[in-house]
């Protein structure tokens, strides 16, 4: 038997099991991910002319960015690069190029949904946060009162999309800080509200977390979960 360890973490997303249990590679998730990012952009008149997406999987984020940042050079780094997406646009690249090799500056860098897959994340936000002026950050809160009391959920998340970290508001923004990063502003995002790819189960468990949400965000996400929080931070 081959023993754990962080060849067998990357290599889900590598051989294919990871595409197994999540078809698409969260592809249909891309135009909401993106809104999140265009609101962030037009709360601080944030108009970039270069994005670099880390962890970009099929670039939908990026080609849903494109709309509206049709002169922007977008550049996606994915390692997978089996579930690559193509494009007619000659200011949109995704490769398997670890951007820290090109030597480049990015006005924005995006990281969506991406450090709670990484091992040593704090590690990886360091290593990171010199490539781009602005950073927004896409974290799940997947750490929640009934998360913790049922077990099941943070079990299942780790199983099916890979998270191996769990994390409430306070310790994302602390890992950012920590990181090198100087937060500007943050808000939650409703995933587990909003998302275009929500099961007929998550759906029914979206009622009562609309209904707190309207009533306290902050309470909402500590207390029934599915919330994620998205994070502009520049390096301090």
């Amino acid at each position: 038997m081959k023993a754990a360890g962080p060849d067998r973490v990357a290599e889900r997303y590598l051989n294919g099991s990871y595409l197994d249990s999540n078809p698409g590679w969260h592809e249909g998730d891309g135009r909401w991910k993106a809104a999140q990012v265009r609101d962030m952009l037009a709360r601080h008149a944030i108009v970039p002319g270069s994005i670099c997406d880390i962890g970009c999987g099929t670039g939908a984020v990026l080609s849903a960015l494109r709309e509206t940042l049709p002169n922007a050079e977008l550049y996606g780094y994915e390692p997978a690069s089996a579930h690559h997406t193509t494009s007619n646009n000659p200011r949109m690249f995704v490769s398997e190029q670890d951007p820290q090799t090109t030597g480049r500056h990015w006005d924005l860098m995006l990281m969506i949904d991406v450090i709670e897959h990484v091992e040593d994340y704090i590690g990886f936000l360091r290593d990171h946060r010199s490539l781009a002026r602005h950073a927004i950050f896409h974290i799940p809160l997947d750490m929640s009162v009934q998360t913790v009391l049922r077990s099941t959920p943070l079990v299942s998340v780790r199983r099916t999309v890979g998270h191996l970290h769990y994390f409430c508001l306070e310790t994302a923004l602390a890992t950012v800080e920590d990181s090198g990063y100087r937060v500007l502003d943050h808000f939650f995002t409703r995933g587990g509200v909003e998302s275009p790819s929500l099961n007929r189960k998550q759906k029914l468990a979206a009622i009562p977390r609309r209904a707190g949400f309207s009533l306290n965000q902050r309470l909402a996400a500590r207390v029934l979960g599915g919330f994620s929080v998205l994070v502009l931070a520049t390096e301090s």
